[in-house]
């Protein structure tokens, strides 16, 4: 009876999801078309707010933030964990700033919500070297123009049973490369309310993000990559603990 409810709450919220998706990709394919990239996503941006927002308010998801305070003024590399689908909706909901996200190339094959991720994220096949030095290429051209990114460490949505699977360099790298702060973050319990490898556990509730103090990355040089991504790493695993 649990999953038979599941699977109709489950429903029940995909189809709320495209149907916001609907609502608001025309607006995001003209904001991208009509202005250049940077206010183009900015205003998009907008969009994505009242899309998580109609999304969360008629399936009775709900996210918060907590947490350090955020700078708005400057540029990170936000950095957290994934393990569920709902993480998508909690960053829209809870990152105070627009920013660029690295994304798998996969995903452009979901309905409607393919086509606003081609014109608002930087793809990754990471099969190709070709794609990564280009998704690279793109994020380098993101922070140089003040815009934020966010990055996965993990490099795919973490089904295993251990809080965070290991990090890939890519996002520790740009901040070393760029000087740009990397910004942890936690989404505490977005698997409890839709696991990845059985969403016919789907529930409404409350999903918690927690925001860490900005890692500072000045005069860090290439040998302090595995120690910068040790420090992230450690960062996001006590904010889990909150």
């Amino acid at each position: 009876m649990r999953k038979l409810l599941g699977g109709f709450y489950l429903l029940y919220s995909a189809i709320v999801f495209f149907v916001f998706m609907v609502i608001v990709c025309p607006f995001i394919i003209i904001c991208t078309g009509l202005f250049n990239e940077k206010k183009g996503r900015k205003i998009s941006f907008c969009f994505l707010k009242f899309w998580a927002l109609g999304f969360s308010t008629f399936t009775f998801l709900w996210f918060t933030a907590s947490g350090q305070e955020i700078d708005t003024s400057r540029a990170y590399i936000y950095v957290g964990n994934h393990s569920s689908f709902l993480d998508a909706v909690a960053i829209v909901t809870c990152i105070p700033q627009a920013f660029s996200p690295l994304g798998k190339i996969e995903m452009l094959k979901i309905p409607v919500f393919g086509w606003i991720y081609k014109r608002l994220v930087v793809m990754i096949d990471r099969s190709s070297r070709e794609s990564r030095d280009h998704s690279v290429a793109e994020l380098l051209k993101d922070l140089a123009e003040g815009q934020s990114i966010l990055i996965f460490p993990e490099g795919t949505m973490n089904k295993s049973d251990q809080p965070l699977n290991p990090f890939y360099d890519g996002a520790f790298r740009l901040a070393i490369e760029t000087q740009t702060p990397i910004l942890p973050f936690a989404i505490l319990n977005s698997r409890a309310h839709l696991p990845r490898t059985d969403p016919l556990l789907i529930k409404p509730g409350l999903i918690k993000t927690v925001f860490g103090e900005a890692i500072e990355v000045k005069g860090l040089v290439a040998e302090d990559l595995e120690g910068l991504k040790l420090k992230t790493f450690e960062a996001i695993l006590t904010l889990m603990e909150k």
